[in-house]
């Protein structure tokens, strides 16, 4: 099962090394990972998304707890939560194209970066599979030179369950 979870951890050099480090010992792939500072400039938020039972879940969940960095660990997965993703992404296409291409764009919300046909740049954010299907019927259009994703970012609807305790 595909899980997405949220990890709060000291902001310090090597702390995301030995967060990626217990994954990849343990043989584990993260298919997504995002970090950024969060309003609190001495802690970070790594949201990944991986695969694997409710189980090994659990476990590497307390795994994660026990490493000095950690702050708070939660799986958004079973939770009510929104999941969104940002895309950027180049096409070259001919002249004639650009209106069904924008059309395409504001259906899905996005946002025209750069309008030269020869380097058209858009920007998409949605979920996963909203993504994918828009370049995929992008592609009908022109083609697609360049795809920038910044991995899934999450956050639970509820009141804060991933807080740093002071």
């Amino acid at each position: 099962m595909r899980h997405l979870i949220a990890i709060l951890l000291q902001n310090e050099a090597g702390a995301l090394t030995r967060v990626t480090g217990l994954f990849s010992s343990r043989g584990y792939n993260i298919e997504s990972l995002s970090v950024a500072p969060t309003n609190d400039p001495t802690v970070s938020r790594i949201t990944l998304v991986t695969v694997g039972s409710d189980a090994v879940i659990a476990q590497i969940n307390a795994q994660l707890l026990k490493l000095v960095d950690v702050v708070a660990v939660e799986d958004m997965t079973s939770g009510d939560h929104l999941a969104r993703e940002l895309m950027l992404v180049k096409l070259q296409m001919a002249a004639d194209h650009v209106e069904p291409v924008s059309a395409l764009l504001r259906r899905a919300g996005g946002r025209v970066l750069s309008a030269n046909p020869s380097s058209y740049i858009i920007e998409l954010t949605s979920t996963e599979a909203e993504i994918g299907e828009f370049i995929a019927a992008v592609g009908a259009f022109g083609e697609i030179v360049e795809v920038v994703r910044s991995g899934v970012l999450g956050i639970s609807r509820a009141n804060p369950r991933l807080h740093a305790v002071r």
